[in-house]
C-alpha cells in the first residue's frame, strides 16, 4: 500500500491539499447539497478511514487522523440503494381514547359554574330546533303540517321532582339521536349552520344559538336521569333516548305508548337529583326563563297555578237559622255567601318575543325606553339619558345604554367594578352580567344597558367573555357612545340636568382622569369645579378659559377641604387683587385628577400653593432691591428655623398676610399631605420622602416682617424676636393648610402672646386686690385717672366690707 511521507501530510494540512489533487478528490461545501434526497438522482456519501468517522469538508484545514493515512473522495450511488439503506419504519396511527365517565364528569361539573344555566342551554336547543324547522319549511312546506304552533312549553312536577321541556321543532331521527346526543361535543346546530353557509341558496342570517355540542349535557347538572322523546317529520316513528349521570352508555328505543306520542318535536324530561328538586317549583322556572331566555324569538309557556274569585253559599247553623226565621217571618230570607279563590292550572307566556333593541330606534318612544329600563334593572326613577345604536363593520352588535338618575349606594359604589349593570346577550340569549372591566372601565361602571351580538368570543360554558381584539373594539365603541350620551346631558338647555348628573357621578369622571389617559380629551370638558369667581355654581374648564386674562399663562387652582377654607387661604391674596380666577378643588380626588390631566387645550394647570408661582408681573429691578434689603433677614430666619424649611424667600403672592409656607414643586401639597396621612392603609414611611421641601415666604410690606427686618440688623439675638419667628412659622403652617407637629406647644405660644398683649388692659392686676391691710395710693395718680383720693379709714372700711359675708335682715352676725 502506498504510504505518504510525513512532510506530504504536513503540506496537505497547510495548503488544503492543493498539491495532491490527484490523490484526493476535490472537497467542496457545495457538494454536500447535491446529495439531498429529492433534489438529485445521486446521493453523496463520504468515506474516510478516520477512526472517529467524522469529517467536515467546509473547514479550511481538515484534520486527518488515520491508521493508514488514506483518504478517499466522494462516491455516488443510486438513490434507490440510499433509500433502502436509510428507510424509516412506518408510523402507526392511533385514535384518542377517552374514559366516558370521566369526560362526562368534566363536561358537567367543570364547564358550568352555576347550575341554573341548564335551563338556558336546553331552551336554546329547543329554539334552534324551531329555527331549523322554520328554515327548512321554506323549501319543504309539508314539514309544518299537523305539528301545531312553533313554541316551547315547560311543565313541572313539584312533588316528584320532574321537569318537562317540550318544543314543536324539527325533532330527531334515530340516527340523529346517535350522532347528536350519543357523540360528545358534536353540535347538530353548528353542522347545520355550516351547511347553510356552504349553500348557495342560503339567504339572510339565521338565529341559531348552539355551537359547541355540549349544552345538552348541562341537564346532568341537576338531573340523575334524562329522557328524550322525539319525533321528526322525516320519520314515521318516535324514538326515546335515555341516559343517566355517571353512566358510560345510553339506550334508544321506539316509543310504543299511544299516550306519549307527539305529532312533531321533542319532549325532554329531567328527573332531578334530591338536592336540586327545588328547580321543579313553577315560580322558579318562570324566574329563570325571564332572566335568561326572555328574548328568545319563540314564545315560551310555563305551566302555572292560577286562581279566580267567586261567591259560594255558606251552610248555616240550624239553631241560628231557626232564630232568624222567627225574627224575620215577614221578610224573604237571604242566603249567606263568602268569597273563595278557585285554583286551576294553565299555560302562561313567560317571555317577550321582540326585544326592544332589535326594533328601529325611530319606532321606539321615550316611554318605551324608560319602561324597559325600569323593568330590566328594577329602577323606580326614569333615566337621565339613553342611547340606542347599532354598530356594524368589523364587529356587529346592538345596544341600549342608560345613565341612571341617582348614584348607586352600598356595595355598588365607585370602588367596585362588578356592578351587574351591563347585561350581555348573544343572539337574544342572556349570557352574563358579571364583568370585571371587560366591556366598560371602572369609572363608567354606573352606565347601565344591554349589549347583544351574534358572534362573541365566549368559552364553552358561554359564561365568560374571553379577552380578544373583538372585545377591545366593542369596549372602545361602548365607551365612546357613553361619552356622547353624557355630553348630550351637559349640552342640555336645562343646566340642572347636568348639575344633577355631576352631583351623582362627578367622582366617577374624575377617576377616569386617573385611569384612562386615552380619553382625557373626552373627560376634561365634562368636569365641573367651583372657583374664586363662582363659589355657588360650578363651572366647566371651557368657561374658565373664556374668563382668562390675555396675559394669563395657565389655569390656577388651589386644593382644600371646602370652598370656605379655599376662599380664605393666603395664597389667593395677590391673585384676587389681579382679578385672576382660581379653581377650588374641594373633593379629595380632585387634585390627583387634575395632576393627571396636566393641561387643557394647551393651558397647563398651576398649583398656587407651590413654589415658583409666576403671575406674569415680574419687576426685576424692584425684586433686586427687596432682596438686598431683606436678604439678611431671610438668612436670619432660615438659621432659626433650620431644617424645617428648605429656604426663606420674598413672596410675590401675599398682600395682607405676613408669611406663608409653600410646598416644593414636585412634592405633596398641604391638602395631599393631609389626605395621605388619613389613609387607613397608608404607608407612613413615604410621608417624609413625598412631603418634599417647604419654602417659607415672607411679605416685605407687612409691619411684622418690617419689624423683624429691623431686629435682624439691630439685635438678632433678641428673645422676643426669636419667639416671633417661631410663632410666625407655626401660624404659617396652620394658615397654609398643614398640620402642626405639636399643636399643644403652638397653643402655649399663642396664649403667651395673648397674655403679653392683654396684660392689665381692662382689669386691675389680681395681686393688688389680694394684698391684706390698708392700701396707700398716690393722690396725684388717682386724680390723674379720674378718681378721688380716699382716706385710710375709708379704704379700710371698703376692705372690711369685702370680707363681711351678707346676712339676712333681722339677724345678727
Amino acid at each position: 500500500m502506498h504510504r505518504l511521507p510525513r512532510r506530504s501530510v504536513s503540506a496537505i494540512l497547510r495548503h488544503g491539499g492543493a498539491r495532491h489533487r490527484t490523490t484526493a478528490a476535490p472537497i467542496s461545501c457545495a457538494s454536500t447539497h447535491l446529495g439531498s434526497v429529492g433534489e438529485t438522482d445521486a446521493k453523496v456519501r463520504w468515506h474516510s478511514a478516520l477512526a472517529s468517522g467524522k469529517f467536515n469538508p467546509c473547514q479550511p484545514t481538515a484534520q486527518f487522523a488515520s491508521n493508514n493515512g488514506l483518504c478517499f473522495g466522494n462516491r455516488f450511488e443510486s438513490s434507490a440503494a440510499a433509500s433502502d439503506a436509510s428507510a424509516e419504519p412506518p408510523a402507526e396511527r392511533f385514535e384518542y381514547q377517552a374514559e366516558v365517565n370521566r369526560l362526562m364528569d368534566l363536561i358537567v361539573n367543570s364547564l358550568y359554574s352555576n347550575k341554573e344555566v341548564f335551563l338556558r342551554e336546553l331552551i336554546s336547543n329547543a329554539s334552534d330546533a324551531l329555527d331549523k324547522l322554520r328554515f327548512l319549511s321554506v323549501t319543504e312546506p309539508d314539514l309544518l303540517k299537523g305539528g301545531g304552533d312553533l313554541d316551547i312549553r315547560i311543565q313541572t312536577d313539584k312533588d316528584n321532582g320532574i321537569i318537562h321541556i317540550i318544543d314543536s321543532g324539527i325533532g330527531m331521527t334515530r340516527q340523529e339521536l346517535v350522532d347528536c346526543l350519543g357523540t360528545i361535543a358534536q353540535s347538530g346546530t353548528a353542522k347545520f349552520s355550516k351547511l347553510l353557509k356552504d349553500s348557495k341558496n342560503a339567504g339572510g342570517d339565521n338565529n341559531l344559538i348552539g355551537q359547541f355540542g355540549v349544552g345538552f349535557y348541562s341537564a346532568f347538572l341537576v338531573a340523575d336521569r334524562v329522557v328524550v322523546s322525539t319525533k321528526s317529520p322525516k320519520s314515521d316513528k318516535q324514538y326515546v333516548w335515555q341516559g343517566e349521570a355517571n353512566a358510560s352508555s345510553y339506550t334508544i328505543q321506539e316509543e310504543t305508548d299511544p299516550e306519549k306520542l307527539i305529532p312533531r318535536g321533542t319532549r325532554l324530561s329531567l328527573y332531578l337529583k334530591r338536592d336540586d328538586k327545588g328547580f321543579a317549583v313553577p315560580e322558579r322556572i318562570q324566574k329563570l326563563v325571564k332572566n335568561y331566555s326572555q328574548f328568545v324569538s319563540f314564545p315560551i309557556y310555563t305551566w302555572q297555578e292560577k286562581g279566580y274569585t267567586k261567591e259560594v253559599e255558606v251552610d248555616e247553623d240550624p239553631a241560628e237559622s231557626k232564630k232568624d226565621e222567627e225574627n224575620e217571618k215577614t221578610e224573604v230570607p237571604k242566603k249567606k255567601t263568602k268569597t273563595v279563590v278557585e285554583k286551576y292550572w294553565d299555560w302562561e307566556l313567560a317571555n317577550e318575543t321582540q326585544p326592544i333593541w332589535l326594533r328601529n330606534p325611530k319606532e321606539v318612544n321615550t316611554e318605551d325606553y324608560n319602561e324597559f329600563y325600569k323593568k330590566t334593572f328594577n329602577e323606580y326613577l326614569d333615566p337621565l339619558a339613553s342611547s340606542h345604536f347599532t354598530t356594524e363593520g368589523e364587529v356587529e352588535f346592538r345596544s341600549i345604554l342608560y345613565v341612571p338618575a341617582v348614584a348607586p349606594r352600598g356595595k355598588d359604589d365607585i370602588v367596585n367594578p362588578k356592578t351587574k349593570n351591563i347585561r350581555l346577550y348573544v343572539k337574544r340569549v342572556f349570557i352574563s352580567d358579571d364583568f370585571d372591566g371587560e366591556l366598560f372601565p371602572r369609572y363608567l361602571s354606573f352606565v347601565k344597558g344591554v349589549v347583544d351580538s351574534n358572534d362573541l368570543p365566549l368559552n364553552v360554558s358561554r359564561e365568560i367573555l374571553q379577552e380578544s381584539r373583538i372585545v377591545r373594539i366593542m369596549r372602545k365603541r361602548l365607551v365612546r357612545k357613553a361619552f356622547d350620551m353624557i355630553l348630550g346631558i351637559s349640552m342640555s338647555e336645562d343646566r340642572a340636568d347636568y348639575d344633577k348628573f355631576f352631583e351623582n357621578f362627578g367622582k366617577h369622571l374624575k377617576l377616569g382622569c386617573i385611569e384612562d389617559r386615552e380619553n382625557h380629551k373626552r373627560i376634561a370638558p365634562l368636569l365641573r369645579f367651583f372657583s374664586s369667581q363662582s363659589e355657588d355654581v360650578m363651572i366647566s374648564l371651557d368657561e374658565y378659559l373664556e374668563n382668562m386674562k390675555p396675559e394669563q399663562k395657565g389655569i390656577y387652582y388651589i386644593a382644600s377641604d371646602s370652598v370656605e377654607s379655599a376662599s380664605n387661604t393666603p395664597f389667593l391674596e395677590k391673585l384676587l387683587e389681579k382679578d385672576l380666577e382660581v379653581l377650588y378643588l374641594v373633593d379629595p380626588i380632585d387634585e390627583v385628577a387634575i395632576q393627571n390631566l396636566e393641561s387643557y387645550k394647551e393651558k397647563k394647570f398651576l398649583d398656587i400653593s407651590k413654589e415658583d408661582l409666576d403671575l406674569g408681573d415680574k419687576n426685576e429691578e424692584k425684586e433686586k432691591e427687596i432682596k438686598q434689603e431683606y436678604g439678611q433677614t431671610c438668612d436670619w430666619i432660615k438659621k432659626r428655623l433650620g431644617d424645617k424649611v428648605a429656604s426663606v424667600q420674598i413672596s410675590n403672592r401675599l398682600s395682607s398676610s405676613p408669611c406663608v409656607l409653600v410646598s416644593g414643586k414636585f412634592g405633596w401639597s398641604a391638602n395631599m399631605e393631609r389626605l395621605m396621612k388619613a389613609q387607613t392603609v397608608g404607608d407612613t414611611s413615604s410621608l417624609e420622602f413625598m412631603r418634599g421641601r417647604r419654602v417659607f415666604e415672607i411679605n416685605p410690606e407687612h409691619p411684622i416682617i418690617q419689624n423683624l427686618n429691623a431686629a435682624s440688623k439691630i439685635n438678632p439675638d433678641d428673645e422676643d424676636a426669636i419667639r416671633a419667628i417661631d410663632l410666625l412659622y407655626d401660624t404659617a403652617l396652620v394658615s397654609s393648610g398643614f398640620t402642626p407637629e405639636n399643636p399643644a406647644q403652638l397653643g402655649g405660644k399663642i396664649y403667651e402672646m395673648m397674655g403679653l398683649a392683654l396684660s392689665g388692659k381692662w382689669s386691675t392686676p389680681v395681686a393688688e386686690v389680694q394684698q391684706p391691710g390698708p392700701q396707700h395710693h398716690n393722690p396725684e395718680t388717682l386724680e390723674a385717672e379720674g378718681q378721688h383720693p380716699a382716706t385710710p379709714h375709708h379704704n379700710s372700711e371698703i376692705l372690711e366690707a369685702e370680707v363681711v359675708e351678707p346676712v339676712e335682715a333681722g339677724t345678727q352676725k
